[in-house]
């Protein structure tokens, strides 16, 4: 079972910065599409953003477009998630997952592994 452990988030004011971290100790993420979601209490959880295992391609939600950026490090087994003029409606609990990951979206099944989470906060 791959592992994933996010880390990155914490109270930041808008307008500010954040980048967030999905790493695995354990396994190898060289050939797994990895991807973003997010959930806010009361909220169905968002599809933010992916890239795909060699890095080629990427998906941003509109939500997020323009002030995201995906990328990963292999030599690291790291993706990141580099979030700028963060928003209010930015706040959230944030989870990496492998995902399948396409130009139109990034989707997920039962046999997919997630992260625990992290707390985005964004607030004056």
């Amino acid at each position: 079972q791959v592992q994933l452990v996010e880390s990155g988030g914490g109270l930041v004011q808008p307008g500010g910065s954040l980048r967030l971290s999905c790493a695995s100790s354990r396994y190898s993420l060289t050939y797994w599409p990895i991807g973003w979601f997010r959930q806010a209490p009361g909220n169905e959880r968002e599809g933010v953003s992916c890239i795909s295992s060699d890095g080629g391609r990427t998906y941003f939600a509109d939500s997020v477009k323009g002030r995201f950026t995906i990328s990963r490090d292999d030599a690291k087994n790291t993706v990141y998630l580099q979030m700028n003029s963060l928003k209010p409606e930015d706040t959230a609990v944030y989870y990496c997952a492998t995902v399948s990951c396409g130009a139109s979206g990034l989707g997920y099944t039962a046999n997919d592994y997630w992260g625990q989470g992290t707390q985005v906060t964004v607030s004056s």
